[in-house]
């Protein structure tokens, strides 16, 4: 079997949108194949819509890094599963810990947030508006808006934001070696932990003066709530500033679906735009990882205990018996069913603050610079195809 496909595999330069080709044809072949990992494991690659949202919400799969068969996309740092939240935890700890987090992240709590994100992007687009051109698209808007709303409602100077931007980068770049990334981590948790220790002395309206509140309680400790605010802080920026450059770029690509966005002032489109972009870029591309705690026969195949699955959500999101001519970028299609959050217990917590920000952004930016263009040829944009989420380093505009 050596000649197993290695995952992940290459996109097609000329279809930086796309899932890679070599994939798609496994896809098309069957709903799942073994592929080979950087430490020659095995493990199965879940490529179909059915497949992967069952296998998702089967208790009989596992997120825990330390079990066996568990599909690691790079070497792990030690202590992983207990040092960055509930992620990489199974039910029930899994289930204890999110419900901690769970309520500044509901669906009322999140929309009450919706003047203050718009007063956040309309401010950015001034000052890119009052600046030179061409402006990078990542540095100017895409990354401060999610930064600036994520340390707000955390608690966390955004005056630092230097910092955990660039130790986020090398803990999520899948090249970065195993002793920078460990570092990386040390140090955000330990700028997460001396923060509670602040917030303890001075308590505020945020989320790590609530998680300390739990710790005076003796409900968790104060290494489990910085672990947790870890967390929070890089999915809460890395994530949407991706989708914010990337889904700029394939708008900017598709000018008949920008024009379709930019020209409405219907709410409900823009939410529907959201969803379908979601779906058709899926930056979680290196796919969801579990362990199999016990024998599955799903799809045909027998994925026996020990072994690891790889649920590529992004070729899930593109299977034709779920969406039809599933790589158009069709803003009018219903794609709410998308696998982009992953699903079952354990989609993704922020996935409202998510919507709301990328719904602010999708509705304000293009209408308030309506002749925004690229400022290089889309083939000299810098993708992120080394990192855990995909996006781009930089995307330089001009209006």
């Amino acid at each position: 079997m050596s000649d197993l496909l290695a995952f992940p595999a290459s996109r097609a330069e000329k279809c930086p949108f796309d899932p890679p080709p070599a994939l798609k044809d496994l896809q098309d072949q069957e709903p799942m194949s073994r592929v080979r990992l950087w430490d020659g494991s095995q493990p199965w690659l879940v490529t179909r819509y059915a497949e992967q949202r069952a296998l998702l919400a089967d208790p009989r799969v596992s997120s825990d890094v330390t079990k066996p068969g568990y599909p690691a996309a790079a070497p792990l740092r030690p202590g992983s599963s207990d040092s960055i939240g509930f992620i990489l935890m199974d039910d029930p700890e899994h289930a204890r810990l999110r419900r901690m987090v769970t309520a500044p992240f509901a669906i009322k709590t999140v929309e009450a947030m919706r003047p203050g994100v718009q007063a956040i992007v309309d401010r950015l687009i001034d000052e890119m508006l009052a600046g030179s051109q061409p402006v990078d698209l990542v540095e100017a808007f895409a990354l401060p808006v999610p930064s600036l709303v994520i340390c707000d409602l955390l608690g966390v100077p955004y005056s630092d934001h230097d910092f955990f931007q660039e130790n986020s980068k090398n803990i999520i770049k899948r090249t970065v070696p195993v002793e920078q990334r460990n570092k990386a981590f040390q140090a955000l948790h330990t700028y997460l932990y001396d923060l509670l220790a602040k917030k303890a002395e001075a308590p505020a309206d945020d989320v790590l003066s609530q998680l300390v509140a739990r710790v005076e309680r003796g409900e968790l400790t104060r290494r489990e709530a910085a672990g947790m605010g870890v967390l929070l802080l890089i999915a809460g920026h890395e994530t949407t500033a991706n989708m914010i450059a990337l889904g700029t770029l394939a708008l900017l690509q598709h000018p008949d679906q920008l024009a379709l966005l930019r020209d409405s002032d219907d709410p409900k489109l823009v939410a529907n735009a959201v969803e379908e972009l979601l779906r058709y870029l899926t930056i979680v591309h290196n796919g969801r990882r579990r362990a199999v705690l016990a024998d599955i026969e799903i799809g045909g195949q027998l994925i026996r205990a020990g072994e690891g699955i790889i649920l590529a959500n992004d070729l899930g999101n593109r299977d034709p018996d779920m969406y039809a001519d599933p790589d158009r970028l069709d803003l009018t299609r219903d794609a709410r069913r998308h696998l982009a959050f992953g699903f079952g217990v354990h989609q993704c917590l922020g996935q409202p603050l998510a919507r709301l920000e990328l719904q602010v952004v999708y509705s304000t930016l293009y209408r308030r610079i309506p002749t925004l263009r690229l400022a290089t040829e889309v083939d000299k944009v810098p993708f992120k195809h080394d990192g855990a989420v995909y996006g781009v380093y930089e995307l330089p505009v001009s209006w």
